[in-house]
């Protein structure tokens, strides 16, 4: 146990969980799912309609815990919603471009961005199944504690708000143990420190770092601080850092 909560090795579908907490909407046949009351998905894609120009991605992103642990800020719900298309696979494409621009010296501000055909042929160290987080556990659960230590940075996840995430959470058809992780995380102070503990590679350590830079809009300087203690804690380099903010703000492109 790491001190965030309970050891939830091997009672969780991992993955399932994680791309359920991105709210993506597909996954391979005879993987185990939640689904959403019916009607649930269209309302969140409709609501965000305005913001994101009607794209699935925002929806996607409503459609998942993360959004109702994000909030009001539709920028944090469009960088969710990059998650939420493409789960995992987003997530590890992104933090790849990252770091071989990183390795190849380029400019933040000009390096290009990944896209979505890179989820397709992805380089296995940065599948976050790959390996196990540094406390055995699953690595995706690592991630969503990352992204609901990001989304709490700024305070605004009091406790009336938790209290309606966890309503909602209820009607979602989460098993025991998979809704347990989740009150878990959302109730529990989860230090800069406990994340970056979770890491044991490189490649996670980037994963880390993006999943929570996603999961916030840094435009206040606590925010900030808590990016900056975290990328701090994670060992990055600062060069990779702005990478990986590079690829947070840019999102997956579409395949040419």
């Amino acid at each position: 146990m790491d001190g965030s909560g309970a050891d939830f090795s091997g009672m969780i579908n991992a993955k399932s969980l994680f791309d359920s907490f991105l709210g993506q909407s597909g996954q391979a046949p005879g993987q185990d799912q939640f689904r959403a009351p019916a009607g649930f998905m269209d309302q969140a894609k409709s609501a965000l309609s305005n913001i994101n120009g009607g794209s699935f991605a925002g929806g996607a992103a409503a459609g998942g815990i993360l959004g109702m642990v994000l909030g009001g800020k539709g920028v944090r719900k469009m960088a969710g919603g990059v998650l939420g298309y493409g789960g995992a696979a987003a997530l590890g494409a992104l933090a790849h471009r990252a770091y071989q621009n990183w390795q190849q010296g380029q400019s933040p501000a000009s390096a290009p961005v990944a896209t979505q055909a890179e989820t397709q042929n992805l380089d296995q160290r940065f599948l976050p199944a790959a390996i196990p987080a540094a406390d055995g556990q699953p690595f995706e659960l690592a991630l969503i504690r990352a992204m609901v230590g990001a989304a709490k940075a700024d305070g605004h996840l009091d406790p009336a708000e938790r209290n309606r995430i966890f309503e909602r959470v209820e009607t979602l058809g989460l098993d025991a143990e998979a809704k347990a992780f989740v009150f878990d995380a959302l109730e529990q102070d989860i230090p800069v420190s406990t994340i970056a503990a979770a890491a044991q590679t490189p490649e996670q350590a980037s994963e880390l770092y993006l999943a929570a830079r996603m999961s916030m809009d840094p435009d206040q300087a606590a925010e900030r601080a808590w990016l900056g203690a975290l990328s701090h804690r994670l060992k990055l380099d600062p060069a990779l850092a702005a990478h990986l903010d590079r690829q947070a703000d840019a999102g997956l492109q579409p395949t040419a």
